[in-house]
């Protein structure tokens, strides 16, 4: 028999298990979403690195995979953020998630049209303000957990969350099984969100060449080389030589990337100039951050779609260190409530013994 962790994150959504893939760029794809939706999970597209038109085409295709709740993660920054906001209402999505805190207004449109607001936070001020403007719950990420991240720990991040705001908490950063879900359940989460452990199954469109070179290391670091921010991503050659290199080196690369992702993406370079505006004014960047941004993008998709671990670097949480193998979605999600739940029902015996 299925098990089952109701949760305020599961009547939510309306998803069955208390399990998020987390957004990933060029990795949460509607393979991927609709394989976490199908199984349970609540699985969130990743929409920064498509346009407009793609991410239409995107959520038209888990439309045709799955009749399950999903989500639709935004870049709140983006200049045709409010653009991308219609389109989820148009096409009535469960979820909305942000990388960033989102405008109020944003917020506002969202809830009004019966969709669910989750951005994502590192810190519990930035818990506190969008929980003040409407967001429905917020997903809090510890230094543990891949791509940007913080300095503060999951274990000492998620009760000043949880403490702080009366919404569900989401608990991300350092989670792969089911005794991690069990363990934030205890600290008052809602339920856990995942990266790493979801890029690391059959679902996933990420190549096997890379799937393996996740799985033979353990070596994590956080750079700022890659965009300024810093950035957790495996330890590979290439990241070593993106530490030593200089900043003009650096400012070049990205110029060289900047085009490639203007290409790619379709953009302007008046909207990509719109979005550095939007970048340096919310997060108070130097123009030499904003221009650093564009190796990101370009940089895990050498990895993430080309197959190339050489040439790009890839994101990754330290869980890394303890995954081994490639389940599928059903079997993860599936092992990890299983695991909770017979945790948790030990835990309560033992309490009562």
């Amino acid at each position: 028999m299925e098990q089952a962790l109701d949760t305020p994150l599961t009547r939510l959504a309306g998803v069955r298990h208390p399990v998020v893939q987390t957004g990933m760029g060029w990795v949460a794809g509607p393979r991927l979403v609709s394989a976490v939706a199908d199984a349970g999970g609540l699985g969130i597209l990743a929409s920064a690195t498509m346009t407009l038109d793609q991410l239409a085409s995107a959520i038209a295709e888990v439309r045709s995979r799955t009749d399950a709740p999903f989500g639709v993660n935004l870049r709140a920054d983006a200049s045709d953020a409010g653009d991308r906001v219609d389109l989820l209402i148009k096409h009535r999505v469960t979820v909305a998630s942000f990388a960033l805190a989102p405008r109020q207004e944003l917020i506002a449109r969202l809830k009004d049209a019966g969709i669910v607001v989750i951005p994502s936070v590192g810190a519990r001020r930035h818990a506190e303000k969008v929980a003040a403007w409407g967001a429905d719950a917020v997903l809090v990420q510890g230094g543990e957990g891949g791509g940007h991240t913080g300095a503060v720990a999951t274990t000492l991040l998620l009760p000043q969350v949880v403490d702080a705001v009366d919404i569900p908490v989401i608990a991300a950063g350092g989670f792969f099984d089911g005794r991690g879900l069990a363990a934030a359940l205890a600290y008052g989460a809602a339920g856990v969100a995942m990266g790493t452990r979801f890029l690391l199954t059959r679902d996933s469109s990420v190549p096997d060449a890379v799937k393996r070179t996740y799985l033979g290391t353990s070596d994590t670091v956080v750079t700022r080389q890659v965009d300024g921010m810093p950035h957790r991503v495996l330890r590979t050659p290439l990241v070593d030589a993106l530490e030593r290199s200089g900043r003009v080196s650096g400012l070049v690369r990205a110029v060289r990337n900047a085009a490639r992702f203007r290409r790619v993406s379709g953009m302007s370079w008046p909207g990509m100039i719109r979005d550095g505006l939007a970048m340096k004014h919310g997060k108070e960047l130097t123009w030499s951050q904003v221009l650093m941004a564009a190796n990101t993008p370009m940089l895990l998709k050498a990895a993430m779609v080309d197959g190339r671990p050489d040439l790009g670097v890839m994101a990754s949480g330290q869980v890394v260190a303890l995954i081994d193998d490639l389940p599928s979605c059903e079997e993860l999600i599936d092992g990890i409530v299983t695991q909770a739940a017979g945790v948790l029902r030990g835990l309560g015996a033992n309490l009562a013994g």
